[in-house]
Protein backbone atom coordinates (compact mmCIF):
# COMPACT_ATOMS: atom_id res chain seq x y z
CA UNK A 1 0.00 0.00 0.00
CA UNK A 2 1.48 3.14 -0.93
CA UNK A 3 1.61 6.48 1.21
CA UNK A 4 -1.44 8.18 -0.21
CA UNK A 5 -3.54 4.96 0.13
CA UNK A 6 -2.49 4.63 4.09
CA UNK A 7 -3.35 8.14 4.07
CA UNK A 8 -7.10 7.50 3.28
CA UNK A 9 -7.15 3.98 5.07
CA UNK A 10 -6.54 6.02 7.93
CA UNK A 11 -9.43 8.76 7.17
CA UNK A 12 -11.69 6.05 6.53
CA UNK A 13 -10.69 3.72 9.09
CA UNK A 14 -13.43 3.69 12.40
CA UNK A 15 -10.26 2.18 14.38
CA UNK A 16 -8.96 5.85 14.42
CA UNK A 17 -10.57 8.87 16.53
CA UNK A 18 -12.14 11.79 15.11
CA UNK A 19 -9.58 14.20 16.33
CA UNK A 20 -6.65 12.49 14.83
CA UNK A 21 -8.94 12.60 11.41
CA UNK A 22 -9.78 16.16 11.38
CA UNK A 23 -5.53 16.76 11.59
CA UNK A 24 -5.26 14.28 8.72
CA UNK A 25 -7.96 16.22 6.64
CA UNK A 26 -6.44 19.48 7.48
CA UNK A 27 -3.16 18.90 5.30
CA UNK A 28 -5.12 17.41 2.28
CA UNK A 29 -3.51 19.99 -0.23
CA UNK A 30 -0.48 19.21 0.89
CA UNK A 31 1.06 16.21 -1.16
CA UNK A 32 4.41 16.78 0.45
CA UNK A 33 3.21 16.39 4.06
CA UNK A 34 0.70 13.78 3.10
CA UNK A 35 4.16 11.54 1.84
CA UNK A 36 5.80 12.51 4.71
CA UNK A 37 3.82 11.59 7.33
CA UNK A 38 2.80 8.23 5.94
CA UNK A 39 5.68 6.85 3.56
CA UNK A 40 7.23 4.84 6.13
CA UNK A 41 6.42 3.24 9.78
CA UNK A 42 8.02 5.14 12.43
CA UNK A 43 11.11 3.28 12.69
CA UNK A 44 11.58 1.21 15.74
CA UNK A 45 15.17 0.94 15.92
CA UNK A 46 17.66 -0.08 18.63
CA UNK A 47 16.62 2.92 20.77
CA UNK A 48 13.17 2.53 20.28
CA UNK A 49 11.26 5.42 18.80
CA UNK A 50 11.71 9.40 17.88
CA UNK A 51 10.09 11.69 15.83
CA UNK A 52 7.50 14.48 15.21
CA UNK A 53 4.28 14.62 17.61
CA UNK A 54 1.37 14.05 15.09
CA UNK A 55 -1.43 12.03 13.05
CA UNK A 56 0.15 8.89 10.87
CA UNK A 57 2.47 6.00 10.84
CA UNK A 58 5.57 8.07 10.72
CA UNK A 59 4.54 10.17 14.07
CA UNK A 60 4.67 9.89 17.32
CA UNK A 61 0.86 9.01 18.67
CA UNK A 62 -1.22 7.20 20.77
CA UNK A 63 -1.61 4.98 17.73
CA UNK A 64 2.31 4.45 17.19
CA UNK A 65 3.14 4.44 21.04
CA UNK A 66 0.54 1.44 21.27
CA UNK A 67 1.69 -0.27 18.54
CA UNK A 68 5.06 -0.53 19.54
CA UNK A 69 3.93 -1.50 22.55
CA UNK A 70 2.43 -4.34 21.69
CA UNK A 71 5.57 -5.48 19.84
CA UNK A 72 7.08 -5.36 22.93
CA UNK A 73 4.15 -7.48 25.19
CA UNK A 74 4.86 -9.88 22.67
CA UNK A 75 8.47 -10.31 22.58
CA UNK A 76 8.26 -10.51 26.85
CA UNK A 77 5.44 -13.00 26.65
CA UNK A 78 7.58 -15.22 24.35
CA UNK A 79 10.46 -14.93 26.88
CA UNK A 80 7.37 -15.67 29.24
CA UNK A 81 8.73 -12.65 31.71
CA UNK A 82 5.16 -10.77 31.45
CA UNK A 83 4.80 -11.70 35.45
CA UNK A 84 7.97 -9.36 35.89
CA UNK A 85 6.52 -6.19 35.16
CA UNK A 86 7.55 -3.04 33.64
CA UNK A 87 8.52 0.03 34.65
CA UNK A 88 7.24 3.53 32.96
CA UNK A 89 8.86 7.10 33.23
CA UNK A 90 8.29 10.16 30.83
CA UNK A 91 9.10 14.28 30.72
CA UNK A 92 7.83 17.89 30.72
CA UNK A 93 6.96 17.17 26.63
CA UNK A 94 3.96 17.50 24.88
CA UNK A 95 1.53 13.80 25.55
CA UNK A 96 4.15 12.66 27.71
CA UNK A 97 1.89 11.29 30.65
CA UNK A 98 -0.36 10.70 28.19
CA UNK A 99 1.79 8.61 25.98
CA UNK A 100 3.15 6.91 29.21
CA UNK A 101 -0.52 5.82 30.29
CA UNK A 102 -1.23 4.23 26.78
CA UNK A 103 1.82 2.51 26.98
CA UNK A 104 0.97 1.47 30.54
CA UNK A 105 -2.70 0.59 29.66
CA UNK A 106 -1.62 -1.67 26.40
CA UNK A 107 0.49 -3.68 28.46
CA UNK A 108 -2.11 -4.24 30.95
CA UNK A 109 -4.38 -5.53 28.37
CA UNK A 110 -1.95 -8.15 27.47
CA UNK A 111 -1.54 -9.19 31.39
CA UNK A 112 1.86 -7.50 32.04
CA UNK A 113 1.92 -4.89 35.36
CA UNK A 114 2.89 -1.49 34.58
CA UNK A 115 4.88 0.36 37.08
CA UNK A 116 4.13 3.75 36.38
CA UNK A 117 6.00 7.09 37.46
CA UNK A 118 2.80 9.55 39.17
CA UNK A 119 4.57 12.58 37.40
CA UNK A 120 7.83 13.42 34.94
CA UNK A 121 11.18 11.82 36.40
CA UNK A 122 14.91 11.59 34.66
CA UNK A 123 15.82 8.96 32.62
CA UNK A 124 18.72 7.62 35.00
CA UNK A 125 15.84 6.97 37.42
CA UNK A 126 14.01 4.67 35.29
CA UNK A 127 17.28 3.01 34.28
CA UNK A 128 17.44 2.28 38.21
CA UNK A 129 13.57 1.67 38.76
CA UNK A 130 13.75 -1.24 36.31
CA UNK A 131 16.43 -3.18 38.34
CA UNK A 132 15.37 -1.66 41.88
CA UNK A 133 11.36 -2.88 41.00
CA UNK A 134 12.56 -6.52 39.20
CA UNK A 135 10.91 -5.44 36.26
CA UNK A 136 11.65 -7.54 32.81
CA UNK A 137 11.79 -4.11 30.83
CA UNK A 138 11.56 -0.23 31.42
CA UNK A 139 9.61 2.47 28.82
CA UNK A 140 10.75 6.11 28.71
CA UNK A 141 8.67 8.41 27.67
CA UNK A 142 11.31 11.37 26.31
CA UNK A 143 13.04 12.73 23.21
CA UNK A 144 15.94 14.07 25.26
CA UNK A 145 17.16 17.37 23.68
CA UNK A 146 15.32 17.35 20.49
CA UNK A 147 13.05 20.26 19.68
CA UNK A 148 9.79 20.63 20.97
CA UNK A 149 8.28 19.24 18.04
CA UNK A 150 9.49 15.85 19.18
CA UNK A 151 9.05 13.06 21.29
CA UNK A 152 10.22 9.61 21.77
CA UNK A 153 9.98 6.14 23.12
CA UNK A 154 13.00 4.46 24.43
CA UNK A 155 13.38 0.85 25.53
CA UNK A 156 14.99 -0.81 28.70
CA UNK A 157 16.06 -4.81 29.86
CA UNK A 158 15.83 -5.85 32.84
CA UNK A 159 19.27 -4.98 33.05
CA UNK A 160 18.01 -1.22 33.12
CA UNK A 161 20.03 -0.86 30.17
CA UNK A 162 18.81 0.38 26.73
CA UNK A 163 18.31 -2.96 24.36
CA UNK A 164 21.01 -4.60 23.68
CA UNK A 165 21.35 -7.98 21.43
CA UNK A 166 19.04 -10.00 21.30
CA UNK A 167 16.72 -8.20 23.04
CA UNK A 168 16.79 -5.27 20.24
CA UNK A 169 16.17 -7.42 17.16
CA UNK A 170 13.67 -9.51 19.28
CA UNK A 171 11.78 -6.50 19.60
CA UNK A 172 11.90 -4.59 16.82
CA UNK A 173 11.39 -7.81 14.52
CA UNK A 174 7.86 -8.55 17.04
CA UNK A 175 7.25 -4.35 16.48
CA UNK A 176 7.22 -5.46 12.81
CA UNK A 177 5.04 -8.14 12.63
CA UNK A 178 1.86 -6.07 14.56
CA UNK A 179 0.74 -4.84 11.06
CA UNK A 180 -2.94 -5.11 11.80
CA UNK A 181 -3.83 -2.30 13.89
CA UNK A 182 -6.66 -4.38 15.48
CA UNK A 183 -4.76 -6.02 17.07
CA UNK A 184 -3.10 -4.00 19.42
CA UNK A 185 -4.64 -4.26 22.85
CA UNK A 186 -5.74 -1.53 25.35
CA UNK A 187 -7.58 -1.33 28.50
CA UNK A 188 -9.23 1.26 30.56
CA UNK A 189 -7.48 2.84 33.90
CA UNK A 190 -9.74 1.88 36.12
CA UNK A 191 -9.82 -1.43 34.79
CA UNK A 192 -6.09 -1.93 34.96
CA UNK A 193 -6.46 -0.37 38.35
CA UNK A 194 -9.06 -2.79 39.71
CA UNK A 195 -6.70 -5.51 38.31
CA UNK A 196 -3.76 -4.85 40.01
CA UNK A 197 -2.14 -4.32 36.40
CA UNK A 198 -1.47 -0.61 36.97
CA UNK A 199 0.73 0.94 40.34
CA UNK A 200 1.34 4.16 40.66
CA UNK A 201 5.45 4.90 42.25
CA UNK A 202 6.70 7.80 43.08
CA UNK A 203 9.08 8.27 46.78
CA UNK A 204 8.83 4.85 47.20
CA UNK A 205 11.11 4.57 44.21
CA UNK A 206 12.78 8.31 44.46
CA UNK A 207 14.08 7.75 47.91
CA UNK A 208 16.13 4.56 47.09
CA UNK A 209 17.47 6.38 44.03
CA UNK A 210 18.74 9.49 45.33
CA UNK A 211 20.13 6.97 48.85
CA UNK A 212 22.57 4.92 46.22
CA UNK A 213 23.60 8.50 44.53
CA UNK A 214 24.85 9.44 48.25
CA UNK A 215 26.03 6.06 48.75
CA UNK A 216 29.02 7.33 45.80
CA UNK A 217 30.05 10.36 48.08
CA UNK A 218 33.65 9.99 48.31
CA UNK A 219 34.66 13.18 50.07
CA UNK A 220 31.91 14.92 52.20
CA UNK A 221 34.47 15.91 54.90
CA UNK A 222 35.53 18.37 52.14
CA UNK A 223 31.53 19.19 51.26
CA UNK A 224 30.82 19.89 55.45
CA UNK A 225 33.92 21.70 55.64
CA UNK A 226 33.16 24.18 51.79
CA UNK A 227 29.63 23.53 51.02
CA UNK A 228 28.08 26.60 52.43
CA UNK A 229 31.22 28.49 50.71
CA UNK A 230 30.26 27.72 46.66
CA UNK A 231 27.50 29.53 45.27
CA UNK A 232 25.49 26.82 42.45
CA UNK A 233 23.38 28.41 39.71
CA UNK A 234 20.86 25.44 38.30
CA UNK A 235 18.92 25.29 35.29
CA UNK A 236 16.68 22.10 34.39
CA UNK A 237 15.94 23.68 31.11
CA UNK A 238 11.94 23.12 31.65
CA UNK A 239 12.52 19.48 32.15
CA UNK A 240 12.92 16.79 34.63
CA UNK A 241 15.72 17.78 36.55
CA UNK A 242 14.52 20.45 39.14
CA UNK A 243 13.58 18.41 42.01
CA UNK A 244 15.65 15.88 42.00
CA UNK A 245 19.48 17.92 41.23
CA UNK A 246 18.26 20.25 43.90
CA UNK A 247 16.89 17.20 46.06
CA UNK A 248 20.55 15.91 45.97
CA UNK A 249 22.58 18.68 46.52
CA UNK A 250 20.41 20.22 49.64
CA UNK A 251 20.68 16.38 50.86
CA UNK A 252 24.40 16.60 50.93
CA UNK A 253 24.96 20.19 52.48
CA UNK A 254 25.21 22.40 49.41
CA UNK A 255 23.24 25.42 50.50
CA UNK A 256 23.54 28.09 48.03
CA UNK A 257 22.07 26.59 44.93
CA UNK A 258 20.21 29.54 43.15
CA UNK A 259 17.94 27.70 40.21
CA UNK A 260 16.70 29.68 37.21
CA UNK A 261 12.85 30.89 37.76
CA UNK A 262 12.36 31.40 34.34
CA UNK A 263 13.47 27.65 33.51
CA UNK A 264 12.20 26.18 36.39
CA UNK A 265 8.99 24.80 36.15
CA UNK A 266 8.22 21.88 33.39
CA UNK A 267 7.34 23.14 29.77
CA UNK A 268 6.77 20.95 26.93
CA UNK A 269 7.64 24.75 24.47
CA UNK A 270 10.51 24.84 25.98
CA UNK A 271 9.86 28.81 25.87
CA UNK A 272 13.29 30.10 26.78
CA UNK A 273 15.57 28.11 24.54
CA UNK A 274 13.66 25.93 21.76
CA UNK A 275 16.26 23.79 21.70
CA UNK A 276 16.96 22.35 25.27
CA UNK A 277 20.16 21.20 24.78
CA UNK A 278 23.13 21.87 27.60
CA UNK A 279 25.75 21.99 24.38
CA UNK A 280 24.21 24.81 23.19
CA UNK A 281 25.44 28.75 24.31
CA UNK A 282 22.01 29.90 24.20
CA UNK A 283 20.89 27.45 26.98
CA UNK A 284 22.64 29.00 29.13
CA UNK A 285 22.30 32.23 28.65
CA UNK A 286 19.76 32.85 31.44
CA UNK A 287 21.93 30.66 34.15
CA UNK A 288 24.99 33.10 32.94
CA UNK A 289 23.21 36.42 33.48
CA UNK A 290 22.15 34.67 37.43
CA UNK A 291 25.62 33.44 38.00
CA UNK A 292 27.02 36.78 37.37
CA UNK A 293 24.30 38.16 39.56
CA UNK A 294 24.92 35.73 42.67
CA UNK A 295 28.82 35.93 42.10
CA UNK A 296 28.61 31.32 41.30
CA UNK A 297 31.14 29.40 41.07
CA UNK A 298 29.59 26.63 38.76
CA UNK A 299 26.47 27.09 36.19
CA UNK A 300 24.36 23.73 35.53
CA UNK A 301 22.26 22.65 32.81
CA UNK A 302 20.55 19.21 32.52
CA UNK A 303 18.68 18.61 29.12
CA UNK A 304 14.65 17.86 29.46
CA UNK A 305 14.97 13.92 30.69
CA UNK A 306 18.01 14.84 32.86
CA UNK A 307 20.31 12.09 31.68
CA UNK A 308 22.94 14.78 30.21
CA UNK A 309 24.97 18.07 31.88
CA UNK A 310 26.01 21.07 31.07
CA UNK A 311 28.33 23.22 32.64
CA UNK A 312 30.30 26.51 32.94
CA UNK A 313 33.01 26.95 35.37
CA UNK A 314 34.16 30.50 36.90
CA UNK A 315 38.21 31.79 36.10
CA UNK A 316 38.69 33.32 39.62
CA UNK A 317 41.88 35.03 38.15
CA UNK A 318 39.06 36.40 35.32
CA UNK A 319 36.15 36.12 36.50
CA UNK A 320 34.96 34.48 33.34
CA UNK A 321 32.53 32.15 32.69
CA UNK A 322 34.24 28.95 30.71
CA UNK A 323 32.33 26.31 29.12
CA UNK A 324 33.00 22.60 29.65
CA UNK A 325 32.42 20.23 26.21
CA UNK A 326 30.99 16.77 27.34
CA UNK A 327 34.87 15.46 27.39
CA UNK A 328 36.11 18.10 29.79
CA UNK A 329 33.42 17.94 32.27
CA UNK A 330 33.58 13.59 31.94
CA UNK A 331 37.14 14.23 31.97
CA UNK A 332 37.12 16.27 35.09
CA UNK A 333 34.70 13.95 36.96
CA UNK A 334 36.33 10.44 35.72
CA UNK A 335 39.88 12.17 37.33
CA UNK A 336 38.56 13.38 40.19
CA UNK A 337 36.46 9.99 41.16
CA UNK A 338 39.89 7.54 40.36
CA UNK A 339 41.98 10.07 41.55
CA UNK A 340 39.46 9.95 45.17
CA UNK A 341 39.90 6.06 44.92
CA UNK A 342 43.06 5.81 45.04
CA UNK A 343 44.00 8.27 47.67
CA UNK A 344 41.57 6.16 49.64
CA UNK A 345 42.68 2.59 48.10
CA UNK A 346 39.47 1.59 46.85
CA UNK A 347 40.50 2.04 42.86
CA UNK A 348 39.77 -2.26 41.87
CA UNK A 349 43.18 -3.48 40.55
CA UNK A 350 40.99 -4.69 37.58
CA UNK A 351 39.59 -1.34 37.37
CA UNK A 352 37.97 -0.05 33.73
CA UNK A 353 37.10 3.26 32.57
CA UNK A 354 34.63 2.70 29.63
CA UNK A 355 33.97 5.69 26.58
CA UNK A 356 32.44 5.60 23.51
CA UNK A 357 34.90 5.36 20.54
CA UNK A 358 33.74 9.32 19.77
CA UNK A 359 34.74 10.79 22.93
CA UNK A 360 37.67 11.82 24.08
CA UNK A 361 41.40 10.01 24.04
CA UNK A 362 41.98 11.68 27.00
CA UNK A 363 40.41 9.50 29.10
CA UNK A 364 43.43 6.96 27.61
CA UNK A 365 46.00 8.71 29.13
CA UNK A 366 44.29 9.03 32.53
CA UNK A 367 43.02 5.20 32.59
CA UNK A 368 46.76 4.74 31.83
CA UNK A 369 47.99 7.07 34.56
CA UNK A 370 46.58 4.90 37.09
CA UNK A 371 47.09 1.59 35.53
CA UNK A 372 43.30 0.93 35.42
CA UNK A 373 41.98 -0.71 31.69
CA UNK A 374 40.61 1.76 29.12
CA UNK A 375 37.64 0.43 27.34
CA UNK A 376 35.97 1.65 23.92
CA UNK A 377 32.23 0.96 23.09
CA UNK A 378 30.05 2.09 20.32
CA UNK A 379 27.86 4.92 20.39
CA UNK A 380 24.80 4.67 22.78
CA UNK A 381 24.90 4.61 26.53
CA UNK A 382 23.91 1.52 26.64
CA UNK A 383 27.14 -0.35 25.34
CA UNK A 384 28.57 1.15 28.79
CA UNK A 385 25.31 -0.58 30.18
CA UNK A 386 26.61 -3.78 28.81
CA UNK A 387 30.05 -3.51 29.70
CA UNK A 388 28.70 -3.64 33.44
CA UNK A 389 26.46 -6.19 32.46
CA UNK A 390 29.61 -8.61 31.47
CA UNK A 391 31.85 -7.66 34.60
CA UNK A 392 28.67 -8.80 36.80
CA UNK A 393 28.07 -11.44 35.15
CA UNK A 394 31.69 -13.03 34.46
CA UNK A 395 33.06 -11.75 37.34
CA UNK A 396 36.04 -10.18 35.23
CA UNK A 397 36.35 -6.33 35.19
CA UNK A 398 35.45 -3.49 37.51
CA UNK A 399 33.47 -0.34 36.74
CA UNK A 400 34.84 2.57 37.66
CA UNK A 401 33.71 5.41 35.82
CA UNK A 402 32.21 5.41 32.20
CA UNK A 403 31.33 8.83 29.64
CA UNK A 404 29.86 9.91 26.37
CA UNK A 405 31.10 12.98 24.62
CA UNK A 406 27.91 13.97 24.24
CA UNK A 407 27.64 15.38 27.97
CA UNK A 408 26.70 12.16 29.70
CA UNK A 409 28.16 9.74 32.03
CA UNK A 410 27.52 7.64 35.11
CA UNK A 411 29.82 7.53 38.24
CA UNK A 412 28.76 4.09 40.14
CA UNK A 413 26.26 1.11 38.60
CA UNK A 414 23.19 1.70 40.54
CA UNK A 415 21.48 3.17 37.12
CA UNK A 416 22.81 1.69 33.94
CA UNK A 417 22.95 4.69 32.00
CA UNK A 418 24.11 8.38 31.65
CA UNK A 419 22.63 10.54 34.74
CA UNK A 420 23.21 14.14 35.16
CA UNK A 421 21.70 14.10 38.89
CA UNK A 422 24.65 12.07 40.06
CA UNK A 423 26.91 14.02 37.47
CA UNK A 424 25.67 17.65 39.13
CA UNK A 425 26.70 16.03 42.47
CA UNK A 426 29.79 14.79 41.39
CA UNK A 427 30.87 18.07 40.04
CA UNK A 428 29.95 19.89 43.14
CA UNK A 429 31.60 17.56 45.23
CA UNK A 430 34.77 18.14 43.23
CA UNK A 431 34.43 21.90 43.74
CA UNK A 432 34.56 21.10 47.43
CA UNK A 433 37.63 19.10 47.20
CA UNK A 434 39.47 21.16 45.11
CA UNK A 435 38.53 24.58 47.08
CA UNK A 436 40.27 22.77 49.74
CA UNK A 437 43.42 23.26 47.69
CA UNK A 438 42.72 26.39 46.87
CA UNK A 439 41.70 25.69 43.04
CA UNK A 440 38.81 26.01 41.42
CA UNK A 441 37.07 23.27 38.88
CA UNK A 442 38.61 25.77 36.15
CA UNK A 443 42.00 25.28 37.52
CA UNK A 444 41.61 21.16 38.07
CA UNK A 445 40.48 21.83 34.04
CA UNK A 446 43.96 23.29 33.70
CA UNK A 447 45.86 21.16 35.51
CA UNK A 448 44.31 18.19 33.58
CA UNK A 449 45.57 19.48 30.46
CA UNK A 450 48.84 19.98 31.67
CA UNK A 451 49.24 17.14 32.91
CA UNK A 452 47.68 14.87 29.73
CA UNK A 453 48.16 17.51 27.19
CA UNK A 454 46.04 19.70 25.22
CA UNK A 455 43.45 17.25 24.06
CA UNK A 456 41.07 19.31 21.80
CA UNK A 457 37.86 17.93 19.95
CA UNK A 458 34.99 19.22 17.74
CA UNK A 459 31.41 17.60 16.81
CA UNK A 460 29.29 18.84 13.72
CA UNK A 461 26.19 17.78 12.26
CA UNK A 462 24.49 18.29 8.75
CA UNK A 463 20.94 18.10 8.96
CA UNK A 464 19.04 16.09 5.54
CA UNK A 465 15.22 15.15 6.45
CA UNK A 466 12.56 13.37 4.54
CA UNK A 467 13.24 10.36 2.18
CA UNK A 468 16.03 12.54 0.00
CA UNK A 469 18.15 13.11 3.23
CA UNK A 470 18.18 9.86 4.24
CA UNK A 471 19.60 8.81 0.53
CA UNK A 472 22.28 11.49 0.78
CA UNK A 473 23.46 9.91 4.35
CA UNK A 474 23.38 7.09 2.83
CA UNK A 475 25.53 8.15 -0.06
CA UNK A 476 27.43 9.88 1.65
CA UNK A 477 28.28 6.70 3.91
CA UNK A 478 29.07 4.77 0.13
CA UNK A 479 31.21 7.42 -1.09
CA UNK A 480 33.23 7.35 2.15
CA UNK A 481 33.54 3.67 1.90
CA UNK A 482 34.59 3.49 -1.49
CA UNK A 483 36.99 6.10 -1.81
CA UNK A 484 39.00 5.76 1.49
CA UNK A 485 41.36 9.08 1.79
CA UNK A 486 45.08 8.26 2.62
CA UNK A 487 45.45 11.79 4.56
CA UNK A 488 43.35 14.39 5.82
CA UNK A 489 44.48 17.78 5.67
CA UNK A 490 48.23 17.82 7.55
CA UNK A 491 47.37 14.00 8.83
CA UNK A 492 48.01 10.71 7.44
CA UNK A 493 45.07 8.04 7.41
CA UNK A 494 47.26 5.26 9.62
CA UNK A 495 44.40 2.70 10.07
CA UNK A 496 40.43 3.07 8.95
CA UNK A 497 37.76 1.06 11.38
CA UNK A 498 34.77 0.38 9.22
CA UNK A 499 32.31 -0.88 11.93
CA UNK A 500 29.47 -2.35 9.24
CA UNK A 501 32.19 -4.30 8.31
CA UNK A 502 34.25 -5.45 11.26
CA UNK A 503 37.03 -4.13 9.98
CA UNK A 504 39.79 -2.38 10.94
CA UNK A 505 42.61 -1.65 7.81
CA UNK A 506 46.43 -0.78 8.23
CA UNK A 507 46.72 1.38 5.43
CA UNK A 508 50.73 1.05 5.62
CA UNK A 509 50.85 -2.83 5.68
CA UNK A 510 46.96 -3.49 4.29
CA UNK A 511 46.37 -5.87 6.98
CA UNK A 512 42.59 -6.22 8.33
CA UNK A 513 41.53 -7.54 11.57
CA UNK A 514 37.90 -7.15 13.44
CA UNK A 515 37.14 -4.24 15.10
CA UNK A 516 35.66 -6.45 18.29
CA UNK A 517 32.78 -4.22 18.91
CA UNK A 518 29.35 -4.96 17.00
CA UNK A 519 28.27 -3.85 13.20
CA UNK A 520 27.23 -0.34 13.03
CA UNK A 521 27.26 2.65 10.22
CA UNK A 522 30.11 3.75 11.34
CA UNK A 523 34.12 4.63 10.05
CA UNK A 524 36.67 5.85 11.88
CA UNK A 525 40.36 7.04 11.15
CA UNK A 526 43.00 6.88 12.71
CA UNK A 527 45.25 9.87 12.22
CA UNK A 528 49.18 10.30 12.78
CA UNK A 529 50.15 12.81 16.04
CA UNK A 530 47.19 10.90 18.37
CA UNK A 531 44.17 12.19 15.88
CA UNK A 532 41.66 10.85 15.02
CA UNK A 533 38.12 11.15 12.71
CA UNK A 534 34.73 9.53 12.84
CA UNK A 535 31.39 9.51 10.72
CA UNK A 536 28.29 8.18 11.70
CA UNK A 537 24.49 8.93 10.60
CA UNK A 538 22.57 10.13 14.18
CA UNK A 539 20.35 7.46 15.57
CA UNK A 540 18.29 9.45 16.40
CA UNK A 541 17.62 12.61 14.01
CA UNK A 542 17.94 13.17 10.03
CA UNK A 543 21.81 14.57 10.45
CA UNK A 544 24.66 12.89 9.48
CA UNK A 545 27.44 13.66 12.03
CA UNK A 546 31.14 14.29 12.07
CA UNK A 547 33.64 13.99 15.08
CA UNK A 548 37.55 14.68 15.39
CA UNK A 549 40.23 14.61 18.12
CA UNK A 550 43.32 16.24 18.26
CA UNK A 551 46.39 17.12 20.19
CA UNK A 552 47.84 20.25 20.36
CA UNK A 553 50.48 21.96 21.79
CA UNK A 554 48.73 24.74 24.08
CA UNK A 555 44.74 25.86 23.73
CA UNK A 556 45.11 27.73 21.05
CA UNK A 557 46.79 25.13 18.94
CA UNK A 558 44.61 22.51 19.98
CA UNK A 559 41.72 25.15 18.53
CA UNK A 560 43.36 25.59 15.09
CA UNK A 561 43.70 22.11 14.41
CA UNK A 562 40.88 20.86 15.61
CA UNK A 563 39.02 23.67 13.13
CA UNK A 564 41.00 22.54 10.42
CA UNK A 565 40.16 18.84 10.72
CA UNK A 566 36.66 19.42 10.93
CA UNK A 567 36.38 21.13 7.51
CA UNK A 568 38.48 19.22 5.94
CA UNK A 569 36.25 15.28 6.94
CA UNK A 570 33.29 17.82 5.67
CA UNK A 571 35.33 18.82 2.65
CA UNK A 572 36.08 15.26 1.92
CA UNK A 573 32.69 13.89 2.68
CA UNK A 574 31.33 16.42 0.20
CA UNK A 575 28.49 17.68 2.90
Amino acid sequence: MGYKETYEAWLSDPYFDAETKKELESIRSDEKEIEDRFYRDLEFGTAGLRGVIGAGTNRMNFYTVRKATQGLANYIKKQHLEAKGVAISYDSRHFSPEFADSAALCLAANGIKAYVFSSLRPTPELSFAVRFLGCVAGINITASHNPSEYNGYKVYWEDGAQITPPHDKGIMDEVKAVTDWSTVLTMELDEAKEKGLYQAIAEDVDGPYMAEIKKLILRQDCIDRNGKDITIVYTPLHGTGNIPVRRILKEIGFENVFVVPEQELPDGDFPTVGYPNPETEKAFELGVALGKEKNADLILATDPDADRLGVYVKDQKTNEYHPLTGNMSGCLIGEYIISQQKEKGILPSDGAYIRSIVSTTMADAIAKSYGIELIEVLTGFKYIGQKILEFETTGKGSYVFGMEESYGCLPGTYARDKDAVAASMFLCEAAAYYKTKNMTLWDAMLALYEKYGFYTEDVTSVTLKGIDGLKEIDNTMTRLRGDAPKTMGDYTVLKIRDYAADTVTDLASGATTPTGLPKSNVLYYELSENAWVCVRPSGTEPKIKFYIGVRGNDFEDGRQKAKALLEEIRKIAGV
